[in-house]
């Protein structure tokens, strides 16, 4: 099968598209054929070794110390399932799923899941391409919004980065949840943004957005834009600072903020349950979450999809179609 692999750390172009072995699905697994898959902020991280705020040596020993143990990079995936394992009964051949390998992989036009991973049926009538641009973005802006920041209705929230591949569902899920959302982005980007629920909508190129005097219950930064000393300002009393990337000097800073009350730095990994896919995919089902794709490119393109994702410029998620031709 043909496989995006990388078996060095460095720029987009480590990442080749080469003949590798047709993974084989144990006893409890299922094989996917993949149709769609993301190039996600995470696959950037890994291939370039580029760990954010002090976590460089964590992430390599997660990643590989020398050079990389997974070679075959990709979490976020749609496809149908072409064979399972004799132990698998809750899927079937010929059903189409959608999902998050924690293993990676995805990146790939086969990928074993574990029946029990975070693997959702499709929605009925839902494209494959949209299916890939969720889980990564949706499932965080859920659990930062509603479970680490637990917005309620109402309130104010600031959310940067906000056309990016975790920004653009933050506005829709905070929307959702009733708050009163401001966006930040570059320019260019306001009509996207209002249409996906953004009451405001702020270009950052025009100065910081947090000395414009406005006051937020909760600043969700999705890019690492801003420290939680930057940010304090624009908090109301009691806001909540909730940012994506961190490092090892904010978990003493957020300590501390515990401890003193009043405005608060909250620090979160997003775990990846099947709970909250679910909840992603219900949300889409109903129309109250919509996927934002800022490009479909063939496999053989997918350096060119890791520049697009490290320049940080994109709107959504950037995907990989399997069914286009190279």
């Amino acid at each position: 099968m043909k496989a995006a692999v990388y078996h060095r750390y460095g720029p987009p172009n480590v990442v080749t598209v080469a003949e590798t072995p047709r993974p084989v699905p144990g006893p409890s697994d299922v094989l996917v054929e993949v149709a769609a898959t993301s190039v996600t902020t995470a696959d950037w991280r890994f291939r370039a070794s580029a760990f954010p705020g002090g976590l460089w040596i964590f992430g390599r020993l997660m990643s590989g110390l020398r050079k990389p143990r997974q070679p075959v990079l990709g979490r976020d995936f749609s496809g149908k399932i072409v064979a399972v394992g004799e132990e698998v009964t809750r899927y079937a051949v010929g059903q189409s799923v959608f999902g998050v390998s924690l293993k990676m992989g995805a990146h790939a036009e086969f990928l074993v899941m574990p029946e029990n991973g975070v693997m959702v049926p499709l929605p009925e009538g839902a494209a494959p391409v949209d299916a890939a641009a969720l889980p990564f973005g949706a499932m965080s802006a859920l659990v930062f919004l509603r479970d680490i920041a637990q917005v309620t209705l109402g309130e104010r929230v600031l959310i940067t980065g906000a056309s990016g591949g975790v920004g653009v569902y933050a506005v829709q899920i905070a929307q959702s949840l009733g708050a009163e959302v401001t966006a930040v982005a570059g320019p260019g980007r306001e009509a996207v943004l209002r249409d996906l629920g953004a009451a405001h909508v702020l270009d950052y190129t025009a100065g910081p957005v947090v000395w414009r005097g406005d006051r937020y219950d909760v600043i969700f930064d999705t890019v690492g834009s801003l420290s939680f000393a930057q940010a304090k300002p624009a908090l109301a009393n009691n806001g909540r600072f909730v940012p994506l990337e961190f490092g090892v000097q904010d978990l003493m800073r957020a300590i501390w903020s515990w401890i003193r009350g009043g405005k608060r730095l909250l620090l979160a990994v997003a775990p990846d349950r099947q709970a909250d896919l679910k909840a992603v995919a219900e949300m889409w089902r109903d129309g109250v979450l919509r996927p934002v794709v800022d490009a479909r490119l063939p496999l053989a393109q997918i350096a060119i999809a890791h520049a697009r994702v490290q320049e940080r410029h994109k709107v959504g998620s950037m995907v990989i179609d399997m069914t286009l031709a190279e």
